[in-house]
């Protein structure tokens, strides 16, 4: 009996690497300062409405947009932050996870042979699904130190092909952010053009040093041509929750519906009702730049002294540490070594890297608890 031949569409793609450290550092008993999430507890007033709602019998399919009241608190929300009001019925979608709202909007938009502008680092998800929907990926390379965007490069980058521009802010892994000069420059770049942006915006809250988040939906002519992805799992510390949203015009968001109602259709219904409640007082928000703020300013007091030379972090949860002064060995060896014998796990930038050589940086998370922290530390500094 003859057997079908497997043709992998991902054929360089393993294991994600968040996969890999989290599981070595479960199974060697390291503290886990490699995948991005919490180790403290959310609101207990979220946990308490999602208990309500489920109590009250919201616990079929949602509507395949997402939730009413979620939409319209998250539509207030924009128009209170940013100035722009997208309409909940047309222009919202709540998805099953920020990464699902980056598939769905690449898969709407990105034809075979379409190019896609990307940044590196950049968060894994992106090039994969730009793959699996036919899309060329165009890399360019953010400035090592800052993690600055080379608006020029970028503009060699962009052909007539050019479908896509993704960018990230505050962003993954670094913590740079977009500023107003990077807004000029990028409504210049894309103004006569045919390109929409992606705005991975996940990070949206956790901004620090009183600097401002410039959404795309702050910025008329971009908000125009622009997918905005949020993470209720990142803003109220409930990652396992998977609850994320796409903000689009409504032409764009039509077509990313089509694909969201093939992917996963719905998601949670009592979780959205119980976001909702909490969003449309904004119980919490005010609270988390300065919040993370100090998670990661006592991050970095703690690693005084040690061998490791912190890169600057504007936002996000992420610090990224130089440790060429321990050692010249590959990001990916040092990173595994830190983990079996120095029992703190971290993410190596290579995994974000496609074109790039990797420099001698990890990446650590500091949304843990303070015990977490200086235990974590105490064993950095020590190497």
């Amino acid at each position: 009996m003859s057997m079908p031949v497997l043709r992998s569409r991902l054929p360089a793609v393993g294991t994600t690497i968040f996969t890999v450290m989290s599981k070595l550092a479960a199974e060697t008993g390291a503290i886990n300062l490699s995948q991005g999430f919490p180790d403290f507890d959310c609101d207990p007033r979220l946990v308490d409405a999602v208990a309500r709602h489920m109590r009250a019998g919201a616990n079929q399919y949602a509507p395949m947009p997402g939730v009413e009241p979620l939409r319209h608190a998250l539509a207030a929300r924009y128009e209170e932050a940013h100035g722009h009001r997208y309409d909940p019925d047309t222009e919202i979608t709540v998805t099953s996870g920020a990464t699902e709202a980056i598939f769905d909007t690449v898969a709407a938009l990105v034809h075979p042979g379409d190019e896609v502008v990307v940044m590196e680092p950049c968060y894994d998800s992106y090039i994969p699904a730009i793959e699996l929907n036919g899309g060329v990926p165009v890399v360019v390379p953010l400035g090592l130190e800052d993690y600055r965007i080379d608006w020029d490069r970028v503009r060699d980058a962009i052909t007539p092909r050019t479908r896509l521009l993704m960018i990230n802010s505050p962003h993954n892994p670094s913590g740079a952010i977009i500023t107003a000069s990077d807004v000029d420059a990028l409504t210049a770049l894309v103004r006569e053009s045919g390109i929409f942006i992606l705005s991975d915006e996940v990070y949206e809250h956790i901004i620090f040093d009183g600097a401002r988040h410039h959404s795309m939906a702050g910025h008329p002519e971009l908000a125009a041509r622009s997918i905005v992805i949020g993470s209720f799992g990142k803003t109220y510390h409930v990652t396992g929750w998977k609850v994320g949203y796409a903000a689009a015009p409504a032409a764009l968001t039509a077509e990313i519906r089509k694909v969201h109602q093939f992917v996963t259709f719905s998601t949670n219904t009592p979780v959205q009702h119980a976001i909702a409640d909490l969003l449309s007082t904004r119980a919490g928000l005010d609270e988390i730049p300065a919040f993370y703020q100090a998670k990661r300013d006592d991050f970095l007091r703690l690693m005084e002294g040690s061998k490791f030379r912190p890169l600057p972090c504007r936002g996000g949860y992420f610090q990224l540490m130089d440790y060429s002064g321990i050692s010249t060995e590959p990001d990916a060896e040092f990173a595994i070594r830190l983990t079996r014998e120095h029992g703190v796990a971290s993410i190596p930038t290579s995994s974000m890297l496609y074109r790039s050589a990797a420099p001698l940086v990890v990446r650590f998370c500091f949304a843990k608890k303070e015990e977490t922290l200086e235990r974590a530390a105490e064993r950095l500094r020590a190497i």
